[in-house]
């Protein structure tokens, strides 16, 4: 038996719903690295939206987008990913067809920096109104830090109350791994 990690997990689950020319959300862009991720999956005739409310993430993404020739399909935003909604232009609602969050604290960046449970679900509510039927919104839980632990409890409390008929919803992780494994919730829209 072969288990897939868990950043290939995520990227595994976005590559069966996601394809050429589809809209897609990177709510937490970080490094870059699920940006490009997404570019590559959706293609020039595509379109990624991201977030981050750092402007070193976004210079970073910037500038790791522009090495592989692939800032056309993308239009970042500095700001947080509580404002996918009014960011996203209208015509797009209804149409998103994957999102990713890695979240926790910029890697390399200022640890006290993190995403918060509150607008991670402001974010979460936002993108099940735009995203299109079976849709896919994919979460990468950072939990070793107080933060973390925190933002861990309350997405799993409003993951297990989504309604079934709107939403089916997985939860990916190792439970033998020591030092609090980062964990994947998956949102498919119904």
């Amino acid at each position: 038996m072969k288990v897939e990690g868990i950043l290939p997990f995520a990227r595994s689950l976005l590559r069966k719903t996601v394809q050429k020319g589809d809209i897609v959300v990177d709510a937490t862009v970080g490094n870059g690295h699920d940006t490009l991720f997404l570019a590559e999956l959706v293609g020039p005739s595509g379109h990624v939206f991201g977030f981050d409310v750092q402007e070193d993430a976004i210079t970073q993404t910037k500038k790791r987008l522009a090495e592989k020739n692939m800032d056309e399909p993308v239009t970042l935003f500095h700001r947080g990913h509580e404002e996918i909604f009014s960011s996203v232009p209208s015509s797009f609602h209804g149409k998103v067809k994957g999102a990713i969050f890695n979240l926790g604290y910029l890697p390399g960046g200022d640890k006290s920096i993190v995403t918060k449970p509150n607008t991670t679900i402001a974010a979460l509510e936002q993108l099940l109104e735009i995203l299109a039927p079976e849709g896919i919104i994919v979460l990468v839980i950072y939990h070793g830090h107080t933060e973390g632990a925190i933002e861990r409890d309350q997405l799993l409390s409003y993951a297990k109350e989504l309604d079934q008929k709107k939403a089916h919803v997985l939860q990916y992780q190792f439970i033998n791994q020591a030092n609090h494994p980062p964990f994947i919730i998956a949102i498919e829209k119904r």
